[in-house]
């Protein structure tokens, strides 16, 4: 076997792997939803390494926004639910990101944008620039748009008030 060959069998088995997890966190989804008695449709992808499951709904979003709550704390909740869902079917822990209703594209939209200012604003002042504390995906979010203006961010505090800081270059 060539080491390409090997490579290719392991994105393979990662595929799959990930596949897997979001039938898993699909069917307990449903379950959920059954239960709450809310309609929604469960859309599941890969991406970046980690099973992505989103709950989307023709109707409208109202419903589903219940189960986003404030700021997205029921949704958080609802991702490491379903996080040990997964890990109780697979004994492997899981980075599987849920999504309801849009909610984590349109903060991801929301927090680029915020951290591209941030940048811009260190790139003027010459100056650090902390941010508010944020959860670890909108960190991770903001982090990945600092280095993609071309600066470096790092993250301070503890947790729930960990916040990032964006570093002159």
């Amino acid at each position: 076997m060539t080491e390409g060959t090997t490579s290719a069998a392991t994105e393979g088995d990662t595929l799959t792997r990930l596949e897997q997890e979001g039938e898993i966190a699909a069917d307990y989804l449903e379950g959920l939803l059954d239960i709450a008695d809310l309609d929604g449709d469960i859309d599941m992808d890969v991406e970046a390494d980690r099973a992505a499951v989103s709950i989307i709904s023709d109707a409208g979003s109202r419903d589903l926004q219940k189960l986003v709550g404030r700021d997205g704390e029921v949704l958080e909740a609802l991702q490491e639910l379903t996080r040990l869902a997964v890990h109780r079917e697979t004994g492997d822990r899981s980075r599987l990101m849920l999504d309801i209703a849009g909610y984590r594209a349109k903060k991801r939209e929301e927090l680029s944008e915020l951290g591209a200012k941030a940048a811009a604003e260190v790139k003027s002042s010459g100056e650090p620039v902390k941010l508010k504390p944020m959860t670890p995906f909108e960190r991770k979010v903001v982090h990945d748009a600092v280095k993609a203006a071309g600066l470096r961010s790092e993250s301070e505090g503890e947790e729930p008030q960990r916040f990032v800081v964006v570093l002159p270059a």
